[in-house]
């Protein structure tokens, strides 16, 4: 194979989500420098567009039907893990479905898996999610007890990139639903991907998060009070922004009277 035609397949592993390979030993494709062989957006793009589903709207409406007939929670991740129209799902290792209490007052929405997450199957499992634990545990708040989790995505995208509209889309319903099964006291959006979705937006989440929304679909009797925050990831690239965050925790804890 000549040295183009390898660089290029590297670029498409890296563009698939592939980030480790497996020889004798294992070597971390970062490590090793395949950020050099990255395509320019325009290829990027091409993959994404050569992966997606030719009739989104006939996906989303499959979706919704298998929404609709998800009786309870059991039902519906076993509807999402057996979901087969969405292109992601064949470069995902796991299906992250939710972590957390079923019963908990309060619902956090993230926006979708990352490496961590893809791997381990469970939603802010990583360093992200590190941070955010910390952050509730401060007012008393903990996966355990009283707090459930999930994401607008299920799979983790290819190399972390940002989810399309038609994933978000094809999504959705099953989202909605769950929101629904669980009917939580408060509904915590966090990160933009996640609360343009479901809030119907193109706000920046700056914004966003200083507003008050509550929410409703079609498969809830009463509207839910909402919160946007910023995405722990975003806290981590911007530590002198986790004050705003803090704010946000001491207004769930009012609400809450915790």
């Amino acid at each position: 194979m000549k040295q183009d035609e390898k660089n290029l397949l590297l670029n498409w592993y890296y563009e698939m989500g592939v980030d480790e390979s497996i020889t004798n030993a294992t070597n971390n494709l970062r490590e090793s420098r395949i950020e050099k062989y990255i395509a320019p957006q325009n290829k990027i793009e091409r993959v994404v567009k050569l992966s997606s589903h030719n009739n989104p709207s006939a996906l989303v409406e499959s979706a919704r039907v298998l929404a609709d007939g998800a009786k309870d929670l059991n039902h519906l991740r076993q509807v999402v893990e057996q979901f087969e129209g969405i292109s992601i799902k064949k470069t995902a290792t796991n299906t992250v479905f939710a972590d957390g209490n079923p019963s908990a007052p309060v619902m956090i929405v993230g926006e979708a898996p990352g490496a961590n997450e893809d791997q381990e199957g469970i939603p802010f499992c990583g360093q992200s999610g590190q941070l955010m634990d910390k952050m509730f545990s401060f007012v008393g708040l903990n996966r355990q007890k009283n707090l459930y989790i999930t994401n607008s995505l299920f799979w983790r995208p290819p190399g972390n990139r940002k989810p399309t509209p038609e994933e978000n889309a094809i999504c959705l319903p099953f989202v909605e639903k769950h929101i629904a099964l669980i009917q939580p006291k408060l509904l915590l959006l966090v990160g933009a991907t996640a609360a343009q979705t479901l809030l119907n937006s193109e706000e920046a989440i700056t914004l966003m998060r200083s507003k008050k929304y509550s929410y409703i679909n079609k498969y809830l009797q009463q509207e839910i009070e909402v919160m946007v925050m910023y995405h722990p990831s975003y806290l981590l690239r911007q530590p002198s922004q986790k004050k705003f965050a803090w704010n946000d925790i001491l207004k769930i804890k009012k609400k809450l009277a915790l």
